[in-house]
């Protein structure tokens, strides 16, 4: 060992130094395809990822870019990190230039960040063929970069890049690297799958013995193109690694890399490690869809544990056990890491689906075999016309309301308004120019109103006339508007015969809420959703109906 790597203080580590959750993705998570970070994009997911917990986040590569350059001096003066330390990234010095004088070097150094990452090449070809050296200068590349960083007061981690390709080329080599860059002061080397494409058995294999071989810290840094990143991730801690490198949501490169919330929920619920602060996981669902805002990607929702399907029941037979007990069905409990479990209502629901259901909206249906059971065949029968509540909710609400009055029992009318009649035009002149008209007949309060109004296509154009019409009895609408509307042609039996299902989400400012229509005509279909979106929302924001 090496003066340099005796010499390691035990200053140079928090007393929480044991495990490192070393967030990546404002440099390598930003690589992913469609995400363009601004230098206030990148602050916002800072504090974000310093709320949850991590211990290191690597905010980019200053010098090698203007906007990381920025970065990193505004975070210096803009954030008060509690958990987390800036990292800033780099690369080894340049062939035949001292460490001292290589202008990137100096960047890292300028960045007055407390902890470096700097990238080293670990596989035998890539130095040959991509830094265009010998084997021997890279190992001094690496060695002088590490002790420069070092005397300049920064704690270093060592990236070995393309390590376990270069293992498998030349495993000496490969090893030669992390002893150099450990020797030389490394706190951690990490051991990177550049291209993704090792399996779990193999990461857990090569971490095992180059830890023995070399005594070094090692870190793992997996990318996602066999999907096998996690798994690689938590196959590596099994074997030794003691510091974890993945961004959020599994954003990255191709097809991305170790997915934070996943590897931290599997270390913190399944491996028993604290590795974040008390709480801290709890928040986990929030932040992942707040970063999914920020970078603008609609958040998966099929991503494990914080994907709002993550802990979705459909299956009646599902349902039942779950009446009986939640975790005969569940992995965790969601609400671990700030999920909830969610009963979907479809043709595959049973009368458990349907109780569950009530209760997450609210409603009891009081154990009424008979009523749930009309509720189940209701569904069914409007599933097979095509309706989807699954995805509707509000709409789902009301016809449960609609039962519970039906059937005698306690629940609150939807009646908020009756329509006598809609009509939509779409007018084709002959310069090509068109027109959009819509006129809606309708009674509220015992007043009769007709309201016309013109919009961008019949669809927009009945949903004004709509809101003109009520607006003036139920204020309470203008605190709404249509978030997002999809249309789904459903399949037809005679040409273009076919039916229409539209789905529209609807927001109040506090929250959003779904509803579905269906009819031979996508206009027709739309006219139905619209109605149940504002009668949903007039219930949620406590107007009284008319009876």
């Amino acid at each position: 060992m090496t003066d340099a790597a005796a010499s390691r203080q035990p200053g140079d580590a928090s007393p929480g130094d044991a495990f490192h959750v070393f967030d990546t993705t404002l440099r390598d998570g930003a690589q992913r395809e469609g995400i363009n970070l601004s230098v206030a994009d990148k602050l916002t997911i800072a504090r974000h990822l310093d709320d949850f917990g991590v211990g290191f986040i690597e905010g980019g590569w200053p010098g090698a870019n203007p906007r990381d350059t920025e970065f990193f001096r505004r975070a210096r003066e803009e954030i008060d990190f509690r958990h987390a330390q800036l990292v800033a990234f780099g690369a080894t010095r340049r062939a035949g230039v001292a460490a001292a004088d290589d202008p990137q070097v100096r960047a890292l150094v300028d960045s007055q960040a407390p902890v470096v990452t700097i990238v080293a090449k670990a596989h035998d070809r890539h130095v040959e063929l991509a830094l265009r050296t010998t084997l021997e200068e890279n190992l001094a590349m690496v060695r002088d970069t590490v002790e420069h960083l070092r005397e300049q007061g920064r704690r270093v981690f060592v990236d070995c890049e393309h390590f376990f390709d270069g293992y498998l080329a030349d495993p000496e080599y490969a090893k030669q690297v992390v002893r150099t860059a450990y020797e030389a002061g490394a706190d951690v080397v990490v051991l990177c799958d550049t291209n993704g494409g090792m399996l779990p058995a193999q990461v857990q294999a090569v971490v095992r013995t180059v830890r023995a071989d070399t005594g070094a810290r090692l870190g793992i840094h997996a990318q996602d193109d066999s999907g096998c990143a996690v798994a690689n991730t938590l196959a590596a801690v099994d074997a030794g690694a003691t510091h974890v490198q993945c961004t959020a949501n599994g954003y990255g490169e191709r097809v991305g890399n170790a997915n934070l919330f996943s590897v931290v929920a599997a270390l913190q619920l399944k491996y028993g490690m604290k590795v974040l602060p008390e709480g801290a996981l709890r928040e986990m669902t929030r932040i992942s869809h707040a970063i999914a805002e920020v970078v603008n990607l609609t958040p998966s929702t099929h991503q494990p544990y914080v994907g709002v399907s993550a802990f979705a029941h459909k299956a009646g037979l599902h349902a039942s056990a779950i009446k009986v007990d939640p975790d005969l069905y569940q992995h965790i409990d969601p609400e671990l890491v700030g999920n909830r479990l969610r009963m979907l209502v479809s043709d595959m629901a049973g009368r458990a689906s349907i109780e569950l259901k009530g209760q997450e909206l609210g409603i009891d249906l009081g154990g009424d075999r008979e009523l749930v059971g009309r509720i189940v065949e209701r569904v069914k029968e409007r599933e097979l016309r095509g309706y989807s509540y699954e995805a509707a909710d509000a709409s789902f609400e009301l016809l449960l309301r609609e039962e519970l009055l039906r059937d005698g029992a306690e629940g609150r009318s939807r009646n908020f308004f009756t329509t006598e009649s809609w009509r939509a035009i779409v007018e084709n002149r002959p310069d090509g120019s068109h027109a959009n008209e819509a006129t809606v007949k309708l009674w509220a309060k015992g007043e009769r109103i007709v309201s016309t109004a013109e919009g961008n296509g019949p669809v927009n154009a009945l949903d004004r006339a709509l809101r003109l019409a009520l607006e003036r009895i139920y204020p309470e609408l203008a605190q709404m508007e249509l978030v997002d509307y999809k249309v789904r042609i459903l399949a037809g039996t005679h040409g273009t015969e076919s039916t229409t299902r539209v789905l529209v989400s609807t927001g109040d400012g506090g929250g959003e809420w779904s509803t579905v229509g269906v009819a031979d005509n996508v206009i027709a279909a739309s006219w139905q959703a619209l109605v149940d979106a504002y009668t949903y929302g007039l219930l949620r924001a406590g107007v009284e109906p008319q009876g």
